[in-house]
């Protein structure tokens, strides 16, 4: 738990310098920067001499590959056809699916961690080779929720029957949530919006979580035990799928509401916030699970209150990105009781006759 945390904490650290930096150096040179730390960091953490040594590499490992992550990410969205946004960006999550299940593998066919790292730093070090070949041309609430909540979905089971899940069965569970929340993100957000599909999502996530404290409150009662571990699982599930859709769709509308300008600060933003909120995983492991009913209730709570504020957000749906913070300002929440054509711009122009 103490590296775990650790490594979350240089995430939001290369989330927000590197995500600053980005804007003020450019995407070009944020990346080149982020991608030669993270080989140098990851040869590193290979040959840590001693635990203190090993944490500290992880630390600055994970700052410079949340910079990678971040930097890609925006440029990806910037250099997108409007329309395209949603396909890029599900097609870049689906590849980070496959990614997540071949680490899997990886991972039951390495003898030793030092070897696994390895193997992880290797892709980086080819990617920073072929550098000369042009290969790329209140969201910040969503953002903590989800990651802090799919915590409370991936080892409820476990934590309310009193025994510890197997690792690579919530691993495995999180990674196909993740990528099936990919899929259900491509199939909807275009057709019904951002702000639509981000409210279903937190609405599931609320609500599952305080159907779960029901049934964990109904167990010791007349409910037959089988049908409450059904349901208690479908549940959980349910409420892990629609917490990873929400933070997947977050970080996509953020970077297309941001003025370019401060964009790369503000996805790094929400993603710090992010880590934040996955911090309250090796926290609760290093205080054995104490308080856990008051963290689901606290974040089931927020959850729920934060879906007032969804209605308060702007469409971005198939709209172009704005350039400066005056552009950003222009930004107009669609009404609420009213449907709006997709050809409807949403940046208002103003009118020189007026």
């Amino acid at each position: 738990p103490v590296e775990e945390v650790c490594f979350i904490l240089g995430t939001l650290t290369g989330c927000l310098g590197l995500g600053y930096t980005a804007d003020r150096l450019g995407r070009q040179k944020s990346l080149l920067v982020s991608l030669m730390l993270a080989v140098v960091f990851g040869v590193l953490v290979c040959v840590s001499p001693s635990p203190p040594v090993f944490i500290t590499m992880r630390f600055c490992l994970a700052a410079a590959s949340a910079g990678v992550f971040l930097t890609l990410y925006v440029t990806r969205v910037e250099l997108c056809d409007p329309s395209l946004r949603l396909l890029a960006t599900m097609m870049s999550g689906l590849t980070v699916f496959a990614g997540e299940l071949l680490l899997l593998a990886v991972a039951l066919g390495c003898g030793s961690w030092r070897g696994l790292l390895g193997t992880g730093a290797a892709p980086l070090s080819l990617f920073l080779c072929g550098w000369s070949y042009r290969i790329l041309k209140c969201i910040l609430v969503f953002r903590f929720i989800s990651h802090g909540i799919s915590h409370c979905y991936s080892s409820f089971r476990g934590d309310v029957r009193g025994f510890t899940p197997s690792f690579y069965w919530t691993y495995l569970l999180s990674v196909c949530a993740g990528g099936g929340a990919w899929l259900l993100l491509w199939a909807t957000v275009d057709r019904f919006g951002r702000r639509g599909i981000l409210l279903l999502a937190m609405t599931m996530t609320g609500l599952a979580s305080l159907i779960l404290l029901g049934l964990m409150d109904c167990k010791h009662e007349c409910v037959p035990a089988d049908l409450s571990e059904s349901a208690m699982t479908v549940f959980s599930i349910m409420g892990l799928f629609s917490s990873q859709a929400s933070a997947s769709l977050s970080i996509l509308f953020t970077a297309e509401v941001m003025p370019t300008i401060i964009r790369g600060s503000g996805v790094g933003a929400v993603m710090a916030l992010g880590c934040v909120g996955r911090l309250s995983s090796p926290l609760m492991d290093l205080r054995n699970h104490y308080g856990y009913f008051l963290h689901h209730v606290v974040y089931s709570s927020l959850a729920l209150l934060a879906v007032l504020s969804i209605l308060l957000l702007p469409e971005s749906k198939r709209k172009p990105l704005p350039q400066t913070l005056a552009d950003g300002e222009q930004y107009r929440r669609p009404p609420l009781g009213r449907r709006r054509r997709d050809n409807v711009p949403l940046l208002a122009t103003p009118n020189p006759e007026t």
